[in-house]
This record gives C-alpha cells, structure tokens and sequence, in this order.
C-alpha cells in the first residue's frame, strides 16, 4: 500500500563554509559560530547532489548561551535557502514548498528561540533543527545561509546536514515549459512609455539562442504596427516559411539566466502581445527550456513610486503634479484625471463587496449626541475618536493580540465607508487628515503599509470619490487613489506576494482604482495588469484538481468570497468566466464540508465567530441555511466526503442528533499550522474533539507560537520532535462489518520515519478509534505520543491508566487508549500548563485574541522498530464494545501492519 521511502542515505554534508559579520569556525569540527549581529553574522554553507524533485530535510543542532535574553523570539535565527543550477547559477524559483519568500534571500525559514524549544532543552541549551522543504526540478545544489536575527548573545549550529525524504507528489512548482508555438499576453502600454520586463529562463544545458521572445504592437485600433521595432530583430519570411516577426533573444548563458527586456514601443502603439518561446521549430531537438514564474511587469524607473517621490514629503495634489510634469503634461493638467462622482461610482469595489458577503455587517463607526465618533474595529472595545486625530493611535497597546488588529482596522480606514453614509462631511475631512498625516515614505504608523490596510484602504479613496460632495476634497481623494494604484501596481507586476490571498486582493484592488478613473493615463495599463495577475493566480489558488495551496478552510473561503465579489467587475471578458467557474466549483466543495450545524471544519487559520453556513448561502444565493436545517425525522442518513486533502463523514438520527467527523492531511509549512492528520468529532450534537484555534488575531509572542505548534493540533508527535513541514495522501479504504477505516500516510515526521494514521469510523459515527503506525527505519527504540483536545465546557475524569471519562450536558464519551504493536506507555491530562512557550499546553481560542483553558489528553505508545496504537472513543458501552471488536479483527490488523 505504500509507496517505498527515498533511501535515508546518503546524508549529504556541506563541501564549502564561508563566513561573514562575525561568524566563524567552532570550536569543534562541523559546527559554524554565529555572533549576534543582525542579518550579517552569517555562515554559508554549500551543498551538491540535491535529489531533485523531492522533500529534503535539514537537520543540525542548535546551542546557546546561558546569558542570552532572545529566547521568547520566534524568529530567533534566519535560514535562507539559495537553489542553484548544474553550474552553479542561482534559480529564482517563484515558490517552494516548506519555504517563505524572502529579501534577504531567495527563501527561508525560521528557527525558534530557546524558550520555544521542547521541554529539557533548557537545561541542556541545546535544541534540535529540522526543516524539512521541497527541492526544485531543476535545482542540483543549494546555498545555505543561517544568519543571525534576534540572538543578543552568539550561538552555534553544528553538524548541519540534508537528508532526503520522500519524492515530491504533487508537483508544486509553476515552472512554465516553452515550445516552438508561443502563447501571447497582452499589455496595455502608457502612451510614450516603455515597459520593462523581468524573469528568468532555465535551460537543461547552456544554449546562447535557448529561447526568443516575440513581440506584437498594435494601434488603438488593434491593428498590428509592422516592425521592425527598437531593440529587436526580425526574420523575414517567404512563401514556403512564413517569418517570426519581431524577436528579441534569450541565451541560458548560465543555465538559469535572469533577463531584462527594456521594451520601447513605436509611434501610436496601444498593446504589447508578447509570447515565450523556443527558436527551434515543431519536431525539432533542442534543450527543455522553461521560465521560472511569471516575468514581472513593470514601467521604466522614473515611473517607479519610490523615483517618483523621491526624497521629498508630497501630499497628495502634488504627487499629481509631479505625475503629471514626468509625463511631459502642462501644468494643471492632472485636474483632467480627477473623476466625478458618476464615474468613481460606476467601479466595483471588490474587496468591500467581500467584507459584506463575508457577514461583517456591524456598523464600525458610530455617532455619539455630541457629535463625537466611537469605533467599534476588529472586535476590540468601543474607543473615541479623538476630534484631530494624528493617526498613530494605539489604545490597546498593552495587549498586542488586539493591538495588531485594531491598528490594522484603523489604518485601512474602511471604517470611513460606514461613516459617509450619515455625515460624509465627516469622512471627507478625516480622509483629508489621515492623507496629511501619511506623506508616502513617512508614515505616522508603520503598519499602515501592511497589506491587511493598505490593499482595502486603496478602494477607500474610490468610494469617497463617488459621494456627491466630494468636490473640495477630489484633488486629495484622486491624489491618494493614484498613489495607492502605483503601489497596487508594483505588487501585482512583481507578483510580491507570490500565490496568496493577499496578491489576490492587490490585484482586484488595482482593478477598481484602474476602473474609477478612466481618464488617468495608466488606467488601461493597469486594467491589463490586474487581469493578468488574476488570470495567473486564480487558477493557483482554486485549482481545478482541488489540491489547494490553502490548507485552511476560512482561507478558502475567503478566496471563494473574493472570486465571487470579482465576477461583476470583469465581466464576461477572461478571466472573467474562469474566476467564476473556479469560485462556484470551490463554493460547492465548501457547502459539502459543512457541519450538520452549519460549520467549516476549524483547520488552520479560522475566523473567530463566522456564520460559515449564512456566509456560503449569502454567495451561492440560496434561500434556506444549512444552519437552520431541521433535525432529521426519519431514517437515519449517513454520508462520507472524500477530497485530496480532506476527508468529512457526517450521520444524522432521529432522537440522537448529529454526528460529525472531519480531517486534514493538508500540506504544511514552517510558518503555518503544524496540523497534517488533525481531526474533529462531535456525537449526539456535541461537540468533543475540537481544535485549538486560529492564529489569525494572533500576530506574534508565545500564543502565536503555541496556536501553530503541533501541541494545538490533534495529532501525533515522534520522538519528542516538532512535525516539519510536509502533507498527507489518502492511501486506501478497508470495508469492515459496520465501519470503514481510512488510511492516511504523512510525511510530517521527517527522514527515518514512516508514518501512517488509520481513522476507523463507524457507520453511526458513534464512536471513533484513530490509529498511528510509526516505522523507524533504523529500526530502533521510538515512541508515539498523540493528542486530543476536548472542548472547553467539558468535564474530565481520569480513571486509571487506561480510560478517560468526558462528561457534556448530561452526555458522555468513553475515551480509551490501546496498542496493536509495543504498548501503552502512559496518558496525561494538561489543562492550562504556560510554564514556556515549548510547553504550553491545554489552551483553546475563546475570544478572538484569548486562550481559554482546555482539557488536553496525551497518550504515549511505544515499541522498538514498529509502534502501532491510539485512542478509542465511543459515546456509550455498546458502542465502545462495537468498536473494540472491529479493532480486534484480522483483516484490519493486516491493513495497519502491510508494509
């Protein structure tokens, strides 16, 4: 049934070690020192004969001193990862699995500090490191680099190593294989302006005519403008073989080759079609060529924000001006740009759109009958609006879980939206005070230029445009719309964000500034921006195949709801349709994994206090909610929902409620939730497993750290060691007398390890038994030791070593741990333990930005070579006896133990 491991050797070692701002040598051989110096104490490491196309884990040691006061950081030490070619070229690989993007380096991933390594670390200052990442196809060697971050005193990593996993499945990387017959993109030009184009080309063997772009202007009209064009060449044609038109070539001299194609349109050119391809001809042998990630798209320097700023503080009229002076304009020309509230009323606000589907329908702003304003932001208490504010408010900055979102909320100003309805006088005026207050390049809170406020805030400017008595106010509003869009502009060109929700959000918001202004000369250019990047990224993000890059639901969700809000504002021209297919596809597998009681699995990142059930029914447009479904009347009904990373079975029965189970074997990353074969179950219509809760409100500190660590999850932890990043496959199904058990492998736990997670669920879902297997391929001593939450109004009885009784208005669940191979080696209950962020234990999300205390099982098996055992819970003695005789059974024995 599984599939045969990568072979654990050999472990590859580093053949180079440079040093730099301070690092050096350690005392003993194979250890690097690092001193504390931010970003340039480094040490790097280089490393050949990656196995291309599969996980890799690094693993070293990581030692402290006892004086040093960085231990709470999460981001303790910084490791960035640099993929080389055959020959040693860098490869800007867009995304790797595992990995973060960084500026830095290409990717990362970060290391912990002491106070968050695992319980006897402190008495040793000495904790493990593994991080576990996919390799690129094209990748042969890699650079490593681990650089000091928030250490005060140096630190040591020793005997650093790679040691091969498990073959990538699926393939995650977006690398774009060219062929003789190009694929064109079309870009609007500025008119008089060029574009610069950015990406890179990666040939199978140095070629110096690898491959060509070709190049197509068109007039407003759509009528191709013959070249020859500035900085190209042509192949003219004849009747047997027609021409390639105007090319511009691309040599892979290195074999990963960055270019910069500095494009400079002719006379009367409207459109660009560009389109990537090989010189050789159909049939014809030549290097397999591909481009890593999308190119960027931008326009010369001098319409860059930052050169367009430069050095001086401008407000927002003259920025216009200075737009308007770089682009050759009289003076005065910008108040063409400026729209009436007619035309910036006429443009969809996508990412407001979102926030209504999404349910956030309280009023964020109210009037007092003094005529003062009270916010009501991110779910934290009412606070008044000073009657001149400065913009840099920060009223719950002694409690950071709320501060970050509230300033979060009050900078994308989208409370203004709300307000203009009962006093627009008031939100043009604080509009004009927060643009006076932000020069760009200065602003009064840094974390205004947070994605989570920028992106919306961008709209905002639209929607006060569009009140009728905007006009004092429009040289500002416009001033601000288009300096935001230069913004938009750059994240969406450079795909900043890579695939996320947050690029998403850029690109539907460049939309509606492109839109609400149509007389500004970039609209067009920016128009076709945003449509390319959605064309790009929707696809990535709601993938046909249903192999999400989100793991989490919310998350899924929330790109659902944006798609949806999008489908107005592009209408039927591409990607119109396509973001509406993928949305309705990705709204109907959502419906399928709600609750009977209306909810979304809690996976991930989850939105503290979402009706999910009214949020899908507001986007699918239909008239019943799942979550006021009646109780069923009749028969009982069962069903079971199977996905590429989610499995769900649901029952409902007259007199006994409904019952639920769900989970994920979703793929994993550092800086996400350490979740891969978690699950929930609720019987009788309560809910008993639950999960620990969302991070997003949770920005940084040890609640953060404890909410994505695997001691929030339910899952299973070897050997003492955090799960690394990976994901889970369904494996197979076995039928058995009145249940079925569903095998998950996971690739969580690292090199030396097999790891295979059986769920045996009754047909009634009365009960639940679920199963690890661990295989140590060094085929030693290893212990299992798993973890169940229960929800927090549960009342918990241990009674012996071996049974668990949960108590929930007046119903109970029997919960019991077992071995098949090795044996039972203990069972604890943690409520509330906060000694260290390594160690916390038994917490629960209660509030948006608060730990509630929970009960928290954990129960340990063990063995020598092979550990098999788990948890059986049943809601009563007969149901507890069903199961125990089907885990008894032979044929499931053989399912569990094959190897």
């Amino acid at each position: 049934m599984l599939p045969a491991l990568l072979p654990s050797e050999p472990v590859l070692l580093p053949v180079q070690a440079r040093y730099a701002g301070g690092a050096g040598q350690g005392e003993h051989e194979g250890e690097h020192a690092i001193t504390a110096n931010n970003r340039w104490s480094r040490a790097l490491l280089t490393f050949r004969d990656l196995p291309a196309g599969a996980w890799c884990c690094l693993e070293a040691r990581l030692a402290w001193s006892a004086e040093e006061e960085g231990g709470l950081a999460a981001d303790f030490v910084l490791a960035g990862f640099d993929f080389l070619a055959g020959d040693g070229s860098s490869l800007d690989v867009e995304q790797v699995p595992g990995l973060s993007r960084t500026l830095l380096d290409p990717h990362s991933a970060w290391i912990a500090g002491p106070a968050c390594q695992p319980a006897g670390s402190e008495l040793l200052r000495m904790a493990p490191v593994r991080v576990a990442f996919g390799v690129p196809p094209q990748a042969r060697g890699l650079v490593l680099t681990l650089r000091s971050w928030r250490n005060t005193e140096g630190v040591t990593i020793a005997e650093p190593c790679l040691r091969p996993v498990t073959p990538l499945t699926p393939a995650p990387f977006r690398s774009r294989r060219l062929g003789p017959n190009p694929a064109p993109s079309r870009h609007s030009l500025v008119p008089g302006l060029g574009l610069v184009v950015r990406g890179q080309l990666h040939a199978s063997r140095v070629k110096e005519h690898a491959a060509r772009v070709s190049l197509v202007y068109r007039d407003r009209d759509g009528a191709e403008i013959p070249p020859p064009y500035p900085g190209t060449v042509s192949v003219p044609g004849s009747e047997e073989a027609p021409g390639l038109g105007a090319s511009v070539n691309l040599p892979a001299q290195p074999q990963a080759r960055r270019f910069t194609l500095d494009l400079e349109p002719p006379p009367g050119a409207h459109t660009l079609d560009l389109a990537f391809c090989t010189w050789e001809e159909e049939g014809e042998a030549g290097p397999a060529v591909a481009l890593l990630g999308p190119p960027e798209v931008a326009l010369k320097d001098g319409f860059r924000l930052e050169s367009l700023c430069g050095d001086d503080l401008l407000d927002a009229p003259g920025f216009l001006a200075r737009l308007s002076a770089r682009l050759g304009r009289d003076p005065g020309a910008e108040a063409a740009w400026i729209p009436g509230p007619g035309e910036a009323g006429a443009a969809a606000l996508p990412l407001a759109r979102a926030r209504q589907l999404r349910g956030e329908g309280e009023r964020p702003v109210a009037l007092r009958p003094d005529g003062g304003l009270v916010l009501r932001l991110a779910g934290c208490p009412d606070w008044a609006l000073p009657d001149r504010p400065d913009f840099d408010e920060d009223p719950f900055r002694a409690a950071p879980v709320r501060a970050v979102p509230w300033r979060l909320a009050y900078q994308s100003l989208t409370w203004l939206l709300a307000l203009a309805e009962p006093a627009p006088g008031r939100a043009l005026g604080l509009a004009q005070a927060w643009s006076r207050a932000n020069p760009w390049g200065q602003p009064a809170d840094p974390l205004s230029l947070h994605p989570g406020a920028l992106l919306p805030r961008a709209e905002v400017w639209i929607g006060l445009l569009a009140l009728p008595g905007a006009g004092a106010a429009a040289p500002v509003l416009t001033g601000e719309a288009v300096r935001h869009g230069f913004a938009l502009a750059e994240i969406v060109g450079q795909n900043t964000f890579g695939r996320s929700l947050h690029q998403l959000q850029a690109a539907a918001a460049l939309l509606a500034v492109a839109r609400a202004l149509p007389r500004l000369p970039l609209a067009g250019h920016w128009e076709a921006l945003a449509r390319e990047s959605l064309r790009d990224g929707v696809p990535a993000l709601l993938p046909e195949d249903g192999r999400f890059a989100e793991s989490s639901l919310h998350r899924r969700l929330d790109l659902a709801t944006l798609g949806h809000a999008l489908r107005d504002a592009l209408g039927p021209a591409a990607p119109g349709p396509l973001v509406a297919a993928r949305t309705e596809a990705a709204l109907a597998e959502l419906a399928g994994l709600l609750d009977p009681a209306g909810r979304l699995p809690p996976f991930g990142e989850v939105f503290s206090g979402a009706d999910e059930a009214s949020w899908i029914a507001r986007l699918r447009g239909t008239g019943g909610l799942v979550a006021q479904r009646p109780a069923a009347a009749g028969p009982a009904t069962a069903s079971t929902m199977l996905l590429p990373d989610t499995l769900t079975a649901r029952h409902e029965a007259a007199g006994r409620g409904w019952s639920h189970f769900a989970c994920t074997f979703a793929e994993t990353s550092p800086q996400g939730h350490a979740d891969c074969g978690s699950y929930v179950y609720a019987a009788g219509s309560t809910r008993w497993i639950v999960e620990a809760g969302g991070s997003e409100q949770v920005e940084a500190g040890a609640s953060r750290h404890y909410l994505l660590s695997a001691r929030a999850h339910n899952v299973a932890v070897v050997e003492g060691r955090e799960p690394v990043a990976g994901y889970g496959l369904h494996r197979g199904s076995l039928a058995l007398p009145g249940a079925t058990a569903h095998a998950i492998e996971t690739t969580v736990h690292g090199p030396g390890y097999r790891h295979l997670r059986v769920f045996v669920l009754p047909h009634d879902l009365s009960g639940l038994a679920v199963i690890d297997r661990v295989t140590a391929l060094d085929h030693g001593s290893l212990t299992i030791r798993a973890f169940a939450h229960l929800a927090p109004e549960t009342l918990v009885a241990v009674e012996g070593a071996r049974r668990v009784q949960a108590r929930q208005a007046g119903r109970r669940l029997g919960l019991v741990p077992f071995a098949i191979a090795g044996r039972v080696a203990g069972l604890e209950a943690a409520i509330a333990r906060g000694d260290r962020p390594g160690t916390m234990q038994g917490f629960v999300v209660g509030q948006p930005g608060t730990l509630a205390p929970a009960c928290t099982l954990s129960y340990a098996v063990a063995g020598r070579g092979t550990a098999c055992g788990g948890l059986l819970m049943a809601v009563d003695g007969p149901a507890e006896d069903s199961l125990a005789r089907i885990l008894a059974r032979d044929e499931l024995t053989r399912f569990l133990m094959q190897a």
